[in-house]
């Protein structure tokens, strides 16, 4: 069906915003409304607090601790190569060792 305004919605600018506090003392002084829940990263350290307010408002922090993201180094494949022809070397050695043995 044909509504007149071609399914077209207008662009919506969407509101991010991250909250920085200096401490419990910060993360308490958070002003929130019943309720509610907001993540306060904590400029101070590694951490970030997690305020929520009940029903009359009362609020609780908790922190938690953060770490900035290591990415894992890439494997070197070369050097795994080296060891599994070491390991490939040994296993051939016993094998001899053992067959000569039987002999």
């Amino acid at each position: 069906m044909y509504n007149g305004y071609n399914n077209f919605m207008p662009y919506m600018p969407q509101r991010t915003e991250v909250v920085r506090v200096n401490g419990r003392a910060g993360a308490e002084s958070f002003a929130m409304g019943p309720n509610s829940s907001a993540l306060l990263l904590d400029e101070s350290g590694t951490l970030v607090w997690l305020a929520t307010t009940d029903g009359a408002g009362y609020k609780t922090v908790a922190p938690y601790d953060i770490t900035p993201h290591k990415q894992a180094p890439a494997p070197e494949y070369a050097s795994l190569e080296e060891r599994i022809k070491k390991l490939e070397d040994m296993i051939h050695a016993t094998a001899d060792t053992t067959a000569a043995k039987q002999e």
